[in-house]
């Protein structure tokens, strides 16, 4: 029987989050622009870079799983970014 630790869980659980919010994309629920879409991949990714330092490591996966995190990190500030300009502009009418 194996034993599943909670670095084991929270890899799964980054799984789920990042197929949920790819089903979700493309099932038109979600914005691949949005922050809800954003921060799932983001979470996702983290638990899956946690199960891969302390359980098996495997570069490939943590090479992708750290640019699929920074992806989503920089969608979040492009994000923030354009909000800001749009009420900057709003303001200025």
């Amino acid at each position: 029987m194996t034993t599943l630790y909670w670095h084991d869980w929270t890899g799964y659980a980054g799984v789920v989050l990042v197929l949920l919010a790819f089903l979700l994309l493309q099932a038109h629920k979600l914005h691949g622009n949005g922050l809800t879409y954003q921060l799932m991949n983001i979470f996702g990714a983290l638990g899956v870079l946690l199960s891969l330092l302390f359980g098996s490591f495997n570069l490939s996966a943590f090479v992708m799983e750290v640019a699929w995190a920074a992806i989503g990190i920089y969608g979040v500030l492009r994000g923030m970014g354009l909000r800001r300009q749009k009420r900057a502009g709003d303001a200025q009418r």
